[in-house]
């Protein structure tokens, strides 16, 4: 089992080195993470520019690969040929905030793993929810077991064609978690705000701010697992199409 381990946060990321940690039990572990941090980057392909890619080491000492490229492009390297090993699984993460309903369109984290889903792997993301009002350093140590958890029944069992699992786990130890719920996506609610500010020739500039989003706790989501105290495993897949518009959108006068 060869396992590539990537993020949206960057090469020297905790949460990515806690993830690596907690999967090389699991099989050969590849970790190829960005050189930077690309959160809420969305889903980049780097098509416009050459890509680079060298040896680093992390914290721990061990061995891993990065790039100037997008989280996505963490996952097309490998899949295209980079590794001399074919990789089997592709897991993200640990984000440090949770990425909840609409969050899964910006995240760099989910759309990793959905590179993988395009590429024919089964693919996890895995993310922390963090409490917004959270000081000083995480301990992504309960979220990288999870991770592991869920690894360990991805391989036994495998994910259908075009799906990816977006986990987000409780800010717990793991002894409060209290289980895996199945999950569908929540409404998240955001607070976006445009700062106007002028720099010190005149021109103006802004800032997309606002406060932290919450969302809605519905029995079933993401939120509501997350706010009963469960680990919410949400399945994605790749076919956006609104089905239940097409009947309508065919009555139109086109």
């Amino acid at each position: 089992m060869h396992i590539l381990v990537t993020n949206d946060d960057g090469v020297t990321a905790p949460g990515l080195l806690a993830l690596a940690q907690a999967l090389r039990p699991l099989g050969e572990v590849t970790v190829l993470a960005p050189d930077r941090n690309w959160s809420a980057s969305g889903h980049v392909k780097t098509l416009d520019r050459p890509l680079r890619v060298r040896p680093t080491t992390l914290a721990d000492g061990s061995p891993a690969l990065t790039t100037d490229g997008a989280p996505s492009d963490c996952v097309a390297l490998p899949l295209l040929g980079l590794l001399d090993k074919k990789v089997d699984l592709v897991v993200s993460g640990i984000n440090p905030w949770a990425n909840l309903g609409h969050d899964v369109t910006y995240s760099g984290t989910v759309t990793a793993a959905m590179e993988a889903a395009i590429g024919g792997l089964p693919g996890i993301a895995v993310s922390l929810n963090t409490p917004p009002q959270h000081q000083g350093e995480r301990d992504y140590e309960p979220a990288a077991e999870v991770g592991r958890r869920v690894a360990e029944q991805v391989i036994a069992n495998g994910l259908p064609p075009n799906t990816l699992l977006s986990v987000n786990v409780p800010y717990f130890p793991l002894a409060e978690i209290k289980g895996f719920h199945i999950t569908r996506q929540g409404l998240r609610v955001y607070r976006d705000e445009l700062v106007r500010r002028t720099d010190p020739h005149g021109r103006p500039y802004y800032w997309i701010g606002g406060e932290f989003p919450d969302g809605v706790p519905d029995d079933g989501t993401d939120f509501g697992a997350l706010a009963q105290g469960f680990v919410s495993i949400t399945p994605l897949h790749l076919d956006l199409t609104a089905y239940a518009a097409m009947d309508g959108l065919k009555g139109w006068a086109w």
